[in-house]
């Protein structure tokens, strides 16, 4: 059965849910996306009282969903020091590519099997899309959007497993371009994106997994050692989170 991939990673909206048992899931949403689109730079100080307050929940929610995103290795929790995003050594990013190599390989071949005749449109839509963001300097939304483009290739493959592992993968990508994108250069490829779709329409596996095995080594031979410092205030990063201050006396 194929997953909601709408699920997996478009942005959050940017008001807290009415429901008390959607707010975790919310307020990981919200920072999840954070760090997909490069709004949180690695080793940023994940405070809990900070994000307590913006999100206008008790500290022992935000603790709760920080050591969820800890599962999927986005956060690190670090004795006497609290959460902080995760870095990424150059072993570890490494590995990150050569993981996404078996993975979305596989990925490839089941979509190639399973894909469904409006498949191929949500994809070249998907780029479409983040061709105009790339195009109108939209930093934030091509770096997610590409990154959906990938866990939308998992959701065709219909293996939910696969995916949970991958969105891992990607969002650790994106930590790994932050830290270490060359200056002028873009990561991934709409080009690139473009080709894959075309040889998972066309049903050839071969075609299509050799155009993965190249575009992510491109994406990794377009970063460099380099790692880039960024100041980050928690406040402005959540700017669009609405809560109402008045009301939340007691917290949830």
């Amino acid at each position: 059965m194929k997953s909601n991939v709408n699920n997996m990673s478009t942005l959050p909206t940017s008001a807290p849910p009415a429901a008390k048992g959607n707010v975790q899931a919310w307020i990981y949403d919200q920072i999840f996306a954070a760090i997909l689109e490069q709004r949180l730079a690695p080793d940023t100080k994940l405070a809990e009282d900070t994000l307590g307050e913006i999100f206008g929940v008790s500290r022992t929610v935000i603790r709760t969903v920080l050591q969820r995103l800890s599962h999927d290795h986005v956060v690190e929790i670090r004795p006497n020091r609290g959460a902080v995003v995760a870095s990424l050594s150059i072993e570890e990013v490494r590995d990150v590519f050569e993981a996404r190599r078996v993975i979305e390989n596989g990925a490839i071949e089941l979509a190639c099997q399973r894909r469904e005749k409006n498949d191929i449109s949500v994809l070249k839509s998907l780029v479409e899309k983040e061709q105009a963001a790339f195009e109108g300097n939209d930093k934030g939304a091509w770096i997610r959007l590409s990154g959906e483009f990938h866990l939308a290739l998992a959701n065709i493959a219909g293996n939910e497993t696969l995916g949970d592992t991958l969105r891992s993968l990607v969002s650790r990508t994106s930590l790994a371009i932050s830290q270490y994108e060359t200056p002028g250069q873009s990561a991934c490829s709409q080009k690139e994106h473009f080709a894959i779709i075309d040889a998972i329409d066309a049903g050839d596996v071969k075609a299509a997994q050799h155009e993965m095995t190249q575009h992510l080594a491109e994406c990794e031979a377009k970063l460099d050692l380099d790692e880039q410092e960024n100041g980050t205030d928690l406040r402005a990063i959540f700017s669009n989170v609405r809560v109402n201050n008045e009301k939340s006396g007691n917290l949830i």
